[in-house]
């Protein structure tokens, strides 16, 4: 038999080899250590986000404004790029794998961390493609430091911080994987949007800044709602106040009202039900009598990464998009089927493609137009249509990184029937094999992948369409609700395998 060929990333293994990376433990680390690690990583992350990068104009075009939750940084800090190297680079490789276009078999160790190393050095690169077309009038460098080291020299100082910052985030989460609990990626993206939630509820700080008023009211749901019931007159409230209170004020660019308020808190509820269905596989261990357990398999298999990888490709969409648009290219510059673009406005698109693969932002930005019969610019079916072609996209999306996602990370029919052999047990009336058991996973695993996937991408575009308090998203608010359940079910993992070491075999730990 003619022997397999390798895929061409092998000719990549001398550089993996040598490539700057996080040692990995040579045995067990101790909870507390993996606490201290956690905690660490997160202090410094939040210290990032408030360094502001040095030489830079305080009037910041945000390439990433519509999906800073996913992208786990803050416009203009040293923590502008933040997670989206990473993922973006996760999404390739998926993406390429899954096409067969890269032949690298995820079952096999050699193809697997062959694969693993490759996503490391495409993280490098993908932090110069995504920092370099930031300096192109989006984060520009201020006269003084123009003056100081010329146009090039400044738009080097700003390129390299962003890189800087860049490196510092996928080694903190390279930390965390190794020698901390859970996902740096997740623990950052909840964090973001943790701090964005508490901001939207309770914030007493105006929206626009300088005194409140009835135009510019307090950004937090609760102040907010409190000083307009108690500023507005009746004639206001009927004449229009109702609208402000409960859905938000028009062209304020926020939606920190009742109704986003609600809608979080449905989101909220629903995750954590979802999140506790599950199927229990019965157990049996296959020496000790009487021995008996339970493996879950949850309806959110795959976790919320296919939702965060896929927010994380229609960012870039949008970022390339606006790029194109703002570009003189033959056939793709100020192209308007590709995204139409005002960014004296907003850096969401206007129209376009990229419209359509938008998030609708909130009830108040689709419906109200909708029941209107349109807004003068698109017109109400347009509207329909993308509120259609966004949950179609996303729930596909989700589906389908689902499914990649499972095959990467050892948790599909063959591996997880590995993990339960090796821990001694077997599904009572089957024979203790392997492939047996691979096959009674095979009617469970590949199910409840998909489900999993279209489930995640419903709850995400439902809370998108819908609209969340502190402008989070929906995707936003059921990654963290997800993530802080997971991590909380993490450190319960690790606390029972700190007291019970002969549980690390089962979880695959050494």
């Amino acid at each position: 038999m003619a022997e397999e060929k390798k895929s061409y990333l092998y000719k990549l293994k001398p550089l993996i080899e040598r490539w700057p990376a996080i040692k990995k433990p040579d045995g067990h680390v101790t909870f507390r250590t993996k606490i201290f690690w956690t905690v660490l990583c997160l202090i410094i992350y939040f210290i990032l986000t408030n360094i502001m990068i040095f030489g830079l104009k305080s009037d910041v075009i945000d390439l990433f404004a519509q999906y800073r939750f996913i992208m786990a940084g803050a416009s203009g800090s040293m923590m502008h790029l933040g997670i989206g190297p990473i993922v973006t680079a996760s999404i390739i490789l998926q993406l390429f794998v899954g096409a067969k276009i890269i032949n690298l078999d995820l079952t096999k160790s050699e193809d697997k961390a062959i694969y693993q190393g490759t996503q490391k050095i495409l993280v490098i690169v993908m932090i110069f493609v995504e920092a370099i077309p930031q300096i192109f009038g989006y984060l520009q460098p201020t006269p003084g430091l123009v003056n100081a080291a010329g146009p090039i020299g400044a738009d080097m100082v700003i390129i390299i911080q962003l890189v800087i910052g860049a490196l510092i985030v996928f080694f903190m989460d390279e930390t965390i994987s190794k020698w901390g609990i859970g996902s740096g990626i997740s623990l950052f993206i909840a964090a973001g949007v943790s701090q964005s939630l508490f901001t939207g509820i309770f914030s007493w700080l105006p929206v626009q800044g300088g005194i409140a008023s009835l135009s510019n009211p307090p950004a937090g749901t609760i102040p907010g709602t409190y000083y307009l019931a108690t500023q507005l007159s009746l004639g206001d409230i009927v004449g229009g106040g109702y609208q402000s209170i409960f859905l938000g004020a028009p062209n304020v660019g926020y939606q920190n009202a009742i109704v986003p308020l609600l809608g979080t808190l449905f989101i909220f509820f629903l995750v954590v039900y979802v999140e506790s269905s599950r199927i229990e596989l019965p157990l049996a261990h296959g020496k000790v009598r009487g021995a008996r357990g339970r493996y879950p398999i949850r309806l959110i298999y795959a976790s919320n990464i296919p939702v965060i990888l896929m927010a994380a490709l229609l960012a870039n969409i949008n970022m390339f998009a606006m790029l194109l648009y703002q570009s003189n290219l033959p056939l793709l510059g100020k192209q308007w089927w590709i995204g139409i673009y005002d960014l004296t406005v907003t850096t969401q698109p206007l129209g376009g493609g990229a419209w359509y693969l938008s998030s609708p932002g909130g009830i108040n930005s689709w419906l109200l137009p909708i029941l209107a019969g349109g807004d003068g610019i698109h017109a109400a079916w347009q509207y329909g249509a993308r509120i259609i072609i966004y949950l179609v996209v996303l729930i596909v999306g989700s589906i389908l990184f689902a499914k990649f996602w499972i095959e990467t990370t050892n948790m599909g029919p063959a591996d997880v029937a590995k993990q339960i052999q090796s821990s001694g047990m077997q599904v009572p009336g089957f024979r203790r094999d392997p492939r047996v058991l691979k096959k009674v996973l095979e009617r469970y695993i590949p199910v409840v992948t998909v489900i999993g996937g279209a489930t995640v991408g419903a709850l995400a575009g439902f809370g998108d369409a819908i609209g969340t308090v502190g402008n989070a998203s929906g995707t936003g608010v059921l990654l963290t609700v997800g993530i802080i359940i997971q991590l909380y079910e993490a450190i319960a993992k690790e606390q029972a395998m700190e007291m019970h070491p002969v549980l690390r075999g089962f979880f695959g730990n050494e």
